[in-house]
């Protein structure tokens, strides 16, 4: 068409007018050096442009397409082949392997995607490797270790040893100046604190303790621990265990009242105040009456102030687990229900130590239940309730008649029809001590104020549970008793249980006796306003009581707290005073899960092949793995 002819005519001068200024400037013009000689055949180098060159595509020919690529890295010209798929594959030089052929590596040089890793990087894995993995040292010196990092990374040298052991110590000493440093900053601190023995050396937490679990031993450790942080008088509950040598331990060098302790009421030294009027008299009579006495006998003598402890706090998990084993054998003076109880755990017990050690019976049990028996352990009552959660869930999902048809192939005992319903209704009433065990053992959101309220919707659900039980009423009776006799001082302990009610999500909601609610309320009403720091002179501070706050501006504020619909943490910033004390009473945690959670991930490192390690290093290592922070 005319329009067709006129467009080729325009075409035609238009590049005869550009070739005669590229003639005529050819002269003026360097010649252009392609910067990647092995790309020429599929890109012709054009110019350049501030960083970058400018560069056409051969393979788009006959449409001209001109892209930009970094003068250091030729990254963009292999998006745009990757790109346009549809002429490689047209492209003569191609055949069937379009990308292999068409993008070669410049010869002599890494491919693009090969990182350069230098030897500081390296060591940096290397080191990270040892450490979250709780290795010893000595793996570094195995051949299998040097050849696996230099296969990898070939003309690298591996750390000796002592390098690592340098570095693990050099690192664990910046870790312990960022906590303390960090620890300065924190008014309140919580601490947890457990003891185990491994292979003839005595722990406590990530510290090795010499000579046995006495309770001056762990006083004396503790102590230790608590200066070396600076966070002595900042610590506001230690939980443990209820060992006999951490309760002895506290309880004679900890933090007591002595209103409440029955060993220090009605102690005295015997002496009486006289006002002063025969000052003068004991003076002469101090010359006369001297009595020499041998001063190491007294030196030798302990007072036990050697020692300072905080407040301490019994493992409420621990004190459940007690409930449920020890408090729950009391069920069994009832003759009914010991004979059920006894009759079913046999058969149990049976079944579970079939399954544990044959292959054969996991087969049989696998085949008709679909599921595999839990078996319990002893140190842990919840795995006993899991075991016996699962024969209940076979039993409603496949029926009674797969569970009698694994007992007939193993050759154990049959239930019975009561038996299994006993088993169904044991867990129904151990269903809620098992979800408290577990709230209670939280290590993220639990606080100490959850103690309380879940103890006591513990006893709520119980209560409920014992208007229908048909078996297990003795079992409820001693669950409750058992609660009543080990956390009955806790359900009325007015910290307890002012801190529960400075949980947003409790409050109030979590009980109905108005005479435990009065007494966290009492404490909450004397609430600190004035927080805002310390005082700023030695004569502020010492004219401090005479700032007295208003009780109806107190009262307010705990007022409006508790009226406050919103159960979000959030809502404490609103009551300052309310969120100082709630953070004093609840940074304390309710359970020593978290230190035990410790002891399973240091039983990584002592095997019997992995003993030898030492303890300083051990512990080194343990701090920086539990702190997971950039420590490298």
């Amino acid at each position: 068409s005319e329009i067709e002819i006129q467009r080729e005519i325009y075409t035609h001068e238009v590049s005869q007018l550009s070739t005669s200024e590229e003639v005529g400037s050819q002269e003026d013009q360097p010649t252009l050096v392609h910067p990647w000689p092995y790309l020429e055949e599929f890109f012709e180098m054009v110019g350049c442009k501030n960083n970058s060159f400018r560069m056409r595509c051969k393979l788009c020919a006959p449409k001209y397409h001109e892209l930009m690529a970094f003068k250091n890295s030729p990254s963009n010209l292999k998006k745009h082949i990757e790109r346009d798929t549809r002429n490689l594959l047209q492209h003569p030089l191609k055949g069937s392997h379009p990308l292999k052929v068409l993008w070669p590596h410049p010869p002599n040089k890494p491919s693009c995607g090969r990182l350069r890793v230098s030897q500081a990087s390296v060591d940096k894995v290397v080191l990270k490797f040892i450490v979250q993995g709780l290795h010893p040292p000595h793996v570094v010196q195995q051949q299998g270790f040097i050849d696996l990092v230099q296969h990898l990374r070939p003309n690298t040298n591996v750390m000796t040893r002592n390098t690592v052991v340098n570095k693990v110590t050099k690192s664990s000493i910046e870790m312990r100046r960022k906590l303390k440093a960090a620890l300065s900053e924190i008014e309140f601190i919580a601490t947890t604190t457990d003891c185990w023995t491994a292979h003839r050396r005595s722990f406590i937490g990530v510290t090795q303790l010499k000579g046995s679990h006495t309770f001056s031993a762990l006083a004396g450790a503790l102590n230790d621990i608590h200066t070396e942080f600076n966070i002595r008088e900042k610590i506001v509950r230690t939980t443990t265990d209820n060992g006999s040598n951490f309760l002895k331990a506290f309880r004679i060098y900890g933090q007591t009242d002595e209103n409440n302790n029955p060993e220090l009421v009605g102690e005295s030294d015997g002496e009486e105040d006289d006002g002063g009027q025969n000052d003068d008299d004991d003076e002469e009579e101090s010359v006369e009456g001297v009595e020499f006495v041998d001063a190491g006998a007294l030196l030798d003598e302990d007072d036990y102030l050697e020692y300072q402890l905080p407040k301490h706090h019994r493992c409420a998990c621990h004190l459940l687990n007690l409930v449920s084993t020890v408090d729950a054998l009391k069920a069994e003076v009832n003759p009914l229900y010991k004979r059920v109880s006894r009759s079913t755990f046999a058969k149990c017990s049976s079944l579970w130590n079939k399954s544990s050690r044959s292959t054969t019976a996991s087969e049989v049990i696998e085949d008709h239940c679909k599921l595999q028996f839990l078996r319990p352990v002893a140190t842990r009552w919840n795995s006993l309730f899991s075991a016996v959660e699962r024969i209940v869930r076979i039993t409603r999902e496949q029926g009674e008649g797969a569970l009698a048809a694994v007992c007939s192939e193993l050759d154990t005992p049959k239930f019975t029809p009561v038996e299994l319903a006993f088993l169904a209704e044991y867990a129904k009433t151990m269903s809620p001590v098992a979800k408290a065990l577990d709230v209670l053992q939280g290590e993220t959101s639990v606080q100490m104020g959850w103690l309380v309220s879940t103890i006591t919707l513990l006893r709520t659900k119980l209560q409920q549970l014992n208007i229908a039980s048909k078996f297990c009423e003795p079992l409820i009776a001693a669950l409750l008793s058992g609660l009543e006799k080990r956390f009955g001082e806790m359900l009325t302990d007015p910290e307890l249980i002012a801190a529960a009610i400075l949980v947003p999500k409790f409050k109030t909601c979590w009980t109905s006796d108005e005479n435990i609610l009065k007494l966290g309320k009492c404490l909450t009403s004397r609430l600190p306003l004035n927080i805002e720091g310390s005082q700023s002179s030695e004569e502020e501070d010492f004219f401090s009581s005479l700032k007295k706050t208003s009780p109806l501006e107190t009262t307010q504020q705990s007022d409006a707290y508790l009226g406050c619909p919103r159960d979000t943490a959030e809502v404490l910033k609103s009551f300052p005073a309310v969120c100082q004390l709630s953070l004093k009473l609840n940074t304390a945690l309710p359970a020593s899960a978290a230190c035990e959670r410790l002891f399973t991930v240091a039983g990584l490192i002592f095997r019997p092949k992995r003993a030898h390690t030492g303890s300083k290093n051990f512990e080194n290592q343990l701090l920086l793995r539990l702190n997971k922070c950039n420590f490298y």
